[in-house]
Formats: C-alpha cells, structure tokens, sequence
C-alpha cells in the first residue's frame, strides 16, 4: 500500500495508486536552467577580452554584477517554480474516488475530485518520440459530474493506468449499485 497523507480520507479508502510526471519531464527542465546558468560564464569567455575593452569605466563592472546576480536570481527562481510545479502536481486514484491536485503556480492549487462510479470513460494517449520511447503520456478520464474530464499529464505507464482505472470504475460501480439497491429497498 502507498504512504500519502489525504487530509479528508474516507471510511475504509485505500490509496490504489500515487501519480506524478514522469522524472524524464523534471529532467528536461533542469537541464534546459542548467544550459540557462552555463550561459554567463561562456559569454564572458569568449567576449570577455573585447567587453573588457568597451566597459573599461569602473562604473560598469558593478552593473555588470548587479545583472549577473539578478540573472542568476531568475535562473534559481524558475528552477524552484519549476521543482514545485512537478512534485506538487499529484493524481490519487484510491479505490473509491479519483483526486486531481494541480500547482497553479506558487501559491495557486486546484484540488477536484471524483468518485469512481461516475467514470464513464478512461483514454490513454501517448504523443511524440520521447513519451513513446519512455512510456509516458497522458491518461484522459470522462466523468459523469461537474468536471467531465480529468486529465493526468506526462504520467509514466499510461496505458496500464487508464486499464486499472476503468478496472477499479467497474468494481465501484458494482458496489454502488448493490449500496443503492438495498437502500431503495428498505422499508
């Protein structure tokens, strides 16, 4: 069974499944700030001696840090924004209902949720040649309710995902249906 805290759990959930992109997506963005923060030093090596030339007033070095810091500032900024953005993205499937939480941004989070005898139809679409190399795509799920469709992105083994959703929508829906049987026949 998966540790994760759900601050409303209900009685006798179980968390079936605990989702995240796929690490191949943080990667490509850490990458993508790493190249961002190499980009300083390599044009100061290769125009240094000519910039040395041009801004030889003592005012300009002091610009020259103070935008080298900021730069530098914004790099680690995005690559935090873009760490927060990752791991706090989350897709709970337990075996009663489907939670999506979505980082906004900083302080920007939208949590729905569903429960599983209202999925109507789960899709599984991997796109490009990374994500088919990789397995990882995106899992649609279409609901019955307020929102009608839950999307899980960048999530690693799609196919297997969207197969044990509709698995565990099949066996809620049974159980439903038998919960609401014996209530409509009560006296």
């Amino acid at each position: 069974m998966i540790k994760f805290f759900i601050s409303h759990r209900l009685e006798g959930e179980k968390i079936i499944l605990l989702l995240r992109r796929h690490h191949f997506v943080i990667l490509i963005k850490i990458i993508f700030w790493a190249i961002a923060a190499i980009l300083p030093p390599i044009f100061y090596l290769i125009l240094g001696s000519t910039l040395a030339e041009f801004f030889s007033n003592e005012l300009f070095l002091p610009v020259i840090t103070l935008l080298t810091s900021v730069y530098y500032l914004y790099v680690w900024l995005f690559v935090f924004y873009s760490w927060v953005d990752y791991y706090l993205d989350a897709w709970i499937v337990t075996n009663q209902r489907i939670i999506n939480i979505e980082q906004k941004g900083l302080f920007d989070r939208v949590v729905s949720e569903q429960q599983l005898y209202r999925v109507q139809d789960v899709t599984s679409e991997l796109k490009g040649f990374f994500s088919t190399i990789l397995n990882y795509g995106t899992v649609h799920i279409q609901t019955a309710g307020e929102e009608q469709r839950f999307i899980f992105e960048q999530v690693p083994d799609p196919y297997n995902v969207a197969k044990k959703i509709a698995q565990l929508a099949e066996e809620h829906k049974k159980i439903h249906h038998q919960v609401m049987e014996k209530e409509k026949n009560k006296p």
